[in-house]
C-alpha cells in the first residue's frame, strides 16, 4: 500500500473502534469488494484490527433455527434488552439467496423493528450467496470488523433447516430457536442439532400448552453437559412479540459467555482456522488441504498463528497455486 492508503486504512480502523457508522459501512463494503486493490486495503485493515488479542472485542452470539420461527423478531427483542442494559449491538443478518436470480430480499432490518435513530445499533444484511450451513463466506471477515466496534455482535442465519451448524463454529454462544407444535424438537433429535447450541429457545410461548409441551420435550432430550463441557444447556421459553422471557434469555447468554473464561481465545483462533479451511476446501478441494499437510496439522498451524485473515488466506492460496504452476 502507498503511504496515503496506509494512513486512510489506519483512520478507518480508528473510526471502527470508535463505533463510527460511516467507518463501519465503509469497512464492510470494502470486505465485500473482491477487486485486487480492495483486497489489499482490506488485508491491511484486518491486520490492524487483529493486532489486538483474539479474545478482545464483542461477545459473538448466533441465532439459528427453521424459517418462520421468529428469529428476527427475537433478535429485535434481544437488541432492545441489550440496549436497555447499555450494550452497543452490531448485527449481521444472513438472508437466503434466490436459486434463480441469486438475489436476496435482505429484509431483516424491517423484521427486527429496531430504532433507526439509535447509534448504538448497526445492522448489516447480506446474502448467503448459495453457501450451505446457513451463513455466507463474508460473515467471519465482517465479524472481525463488527467485534472491534460493539459489545455484542448478533449473527442470524438463513434458517434453511437442519444443515445450519456453521454458526456454532464462528460464534461464542449459539442459540437454537424452536417453534411450538411444529415437530422441531423431534427433527432436532433426528438431525443431532441438540448437540450444537449452547441455549435452546422455545419462541411463541404465548401459544400456551403447545409451547410448554415443546419446551418439556427439548428439556427431556438433553443429556447433561454441552459437548464443549462445563455448561448445562438451558431451555428458555420466550414470546418475542410480547417481550416475555427475553431478559431471561439475555441473562443465559451472558452467563454462557462468562463460563467460557480462559477458553475464549482458543475458541476464536479456531473460528478463523475453520473459516480458512472452508475457503481453501471450496477452491482446491480435499486434495489442496492434503497438500498443505492435512486438516489436523493445518488447523493446529492456523490456531497457533492468529494473524490477518486475508493475508493468511492469500499466503495459503499462493502456496497451492505456485505448486500447481
Amino acid at each position: 500500500m502507498s503511504a496515503r492508503e496506509t494512513t486512510a486504512v489506519a483512520a478507518l480502523a480508528t473510526g471502527i473502534r470508535n463505533g463510527e457508522r460511516p467507518a463501519l459501512a465503509g469497512a464492510l463494503n470494502l470486505l465485500d469488494d473482491q477487486r485486487d486493490a480492495a483486497r489489499e486495503l482490506a488485508a491491511g485493515l484486518l491486520a490492524l484490527l487483529q493486532s489486538e488479542p483474539a479474545e478482545a472485542g464483542a461477545h459473538l452470539v448466533g441465532i439459528t433455527g427453521p424459517p418462520g420461527v421468529g428469529k428476527s423478531t427475537l433478535g429485535g427483542a434481544l437488541i432492545k434488552t441489550w440496549r436497555q442494559r447499555g450494550a452497543r449491538v452490531g448485527v449481521l443478518a444472513v438472508d437466503p439467496a434466490s436459486p434463480v436470480s441469486g438475489g436476496a430480499l435482505l429484509g431483516d432490518r424491517l423484521r427486527m423493528h429496531t430504532d433507526g435513530t439509535d447509534d448504538g445499533v448497526f445492522i448489516r444484511s447480506l446474502s448467503s450467496r448459495g453457501h450451505f450451513g446457513g451463513l455466507s463466506a463474508e460473515v467471519w471477515p465482517m465479524t472481525l470488523v463488527m467485534k472491534a466496534a460493539f459489545d455484542i455482535v448478533l449473527i442470524e442465519t438463513v434458517g434453511v433447516g437442519q444443515r445450519e451448524i456453521d454458526i456454532a463454529r464462528l460464534c461464542d454462544t449459539t442459540c437454537f430457536v424452536a417453534q411450538p407444535g411444529s415437530g422441531d424438537s423431534i427433527q432436532a433429535l433426528k438431525a443431532g442439532i441438540l448437540e450444537v447450541p449452547h441455549i435452546l429457545v422455545v419462541n411463541k410461548s404465548d401459544m400456551g400448552a403447545v409451547a410448554e409441551r415443546t419446551r418439556t420435550e427439548l428439556a427431556s432430550a438433553l443429556c447433561g453437559e454441552h459437548r464443549d463441557g462445563h455448561w448445562q444447556v438451558p431451555v428458555v421459553a420466550t414470546s418475542a412479540t410480547r417481550g416475555e422471557g427475553v431478559p431471561e434469555l439475555a441473562d443465559k447468554i451472558a452467563q454462557h459467555y462468562q463460563a467460557l473464561g480462559t477458553t475464549l481465545a482458543g475458541r476464536r483462533r479456531g473460528y478463523q482456522a475453520y473459516w480458512l479451511l472452508c475457503r481453501l476446501r471450496d477452491e482446491f478441494g480435499e486434495h489442496g488441504i492434503a497438500r498443505l499437510g492435512g486438516e489436523e496439522a493445518l488447523t493446529a498451524q492456523l490456531r497457533a498463528h492468529y494473524t490477518s485473515l486475508i493475508e493468511q488466506h492469500e499466503t495459503l492460496r499462493r502456496r497451492l497455486l505456485d505448486g500447481v504452476n
